[in-house]
């Protein structure tokens, strides 16, 4: 393997990280505001609230790193990003503060106000759907050279099918993802009634998340026909995917083992996800940027690796912990700690 290749690894492993925990963190925000707008708070907010309060400050780190991987490995990326992802990326920032200062007022202000929730619940929605535009646009197609700068065509962008594809799917993962989750911490809480609202949500977002991930093979094949190709190299490890999920589905719908059904979504997601990256080789930016173009001096890239490789073995170790310690605790997870707050 050589060192471009690697670098890239290391950055989609921080980016899958991103997008599980982060999902998981959205869509419990989602399922709150929704439990508050219908009345259904009493079954969901407490288990979503002791999910929330250890976990919302790790996800954003994965971030962090990948943002300055992606710079410090690829230089170019700055320059054929920079500009063009300005708006979207514009809007995740406000988006990112909007859920941070709702922490802030549920922890020293107004507990349990409507207006917080409900934006909080919507931000942890169209964050993932505003930072998913960059998977479109890598595509091809969206960006042009005019006068040696990269202008982004907005037109095109939301007028492509392509763009509308992959916006749903990153919204119904992020609420398959987080509903399967929650449903396993439930039932691990020993909450009834929360386990069943939730693991009916599961059910209910695992259909769109399958269709809407045929539906991007299906646009790439005239968007980008490249892909579409790679993506055919690596049908193996995308019926492994499928296979995993309707392992997940047949688990939760069959009310067993929630913690098992959660690995196999993880094990989907890792399929999908990585057979995606690697069919999109060598492209950051089809057809202009490749991870050969501009790629970091080499001892930058020993060194950037090294400090991302520490980076993972600080942060897993630290995840592990917290859901030792809070998540997964007993008295925690069902509450008998909240006295002592």
């Amino acid at each position: 393997m050589n060192i471009e290749i690697l670098g890239i690894t290391v950055l989609w492993v921080f980016l899958f990280g991103y997008i599980m925990i982060g999902a998981i963190d959205f869509g419990a925000g989602f399922f709150n505001a929704y439990s508050v707008l219908t009345g259904k708070q009493r079954i969901l907010t407490n288990v979503i609230q002791r999910y929330l309060s250890p976990v919302w400050e790790v996800t954003n780190v994965f971030l962090v790193f990948f943002f300055v991987g992606i710079i410090g490995f690829f230089p170019k990326t700055a320059f054929y990003y920079g500009t063009t992802l300005l708006v979207p990326v514009s809007f995740g920032i406000i988006l990112l503060a909007i859920r941070g200062s709702y922490y802030a007022f549920e922890t020293y202000g107004a507990r349990g106000h409507k207006g917080y929730s409900f934006a909080y619940g919507a931000a942890g929605l169209l964050l993932p759907a505003s930072l998913s535009i960059v998977l479109t646009i890598s595509e091809g197609g969206f960006v042009e050279l005019v006068d040696g700068q990269p202008v982004l065509d907005y037109w095109k962008l939301f007028t492509s099918p392509l763009t509308w594809s992959i916006v749903v799917l990153s919204i119904a993962a992020t609420l398959y993802i987080s509903a399967a989750f929650l449903t396993w911490y439930a039932n691990k809480a020993g909450d009834r009634e929360a386990t069943d609202l939730l693991r009916k949500y599961a059910l209910i977002w695992a259909l769109p998340t399958i269709i809407t991930a045929g539906g991007i093979i299906f646009e790439l094949r005239k968007h980008n026909p490249l892909h579409y190709e790679n993506i055919q190299r690596f049908w193996p490890m995308f019926l492994l995917s499928f296979l995993l999920f309707l392992g997940t589905v047949f688990l939760i719908w069959k009310r067993r083992q929630y913690g098992a059904a959660f690995g196999m979504l993880a094990g989907q997601f890792v399929f999908a996800f990585f057979g995606y990256g690697a069919s999109h080789y060598p492209y950051l930016l089809y057809p202009y940027l490749t991870i050969y173009d501009s790629f970091t001096n080499h001892a930058m890239a020993i060194a950037l690796i090294i400090a991302f490789v520490f980076g993972l073995l600080l942060l897993i170790p630290s995840l592990y912990l917290l859901l030792r310690m809070f998540l997964f605790n007993k008295d925690y997870v069902k509450g008998k700690e909240d006295h002592h707050a």
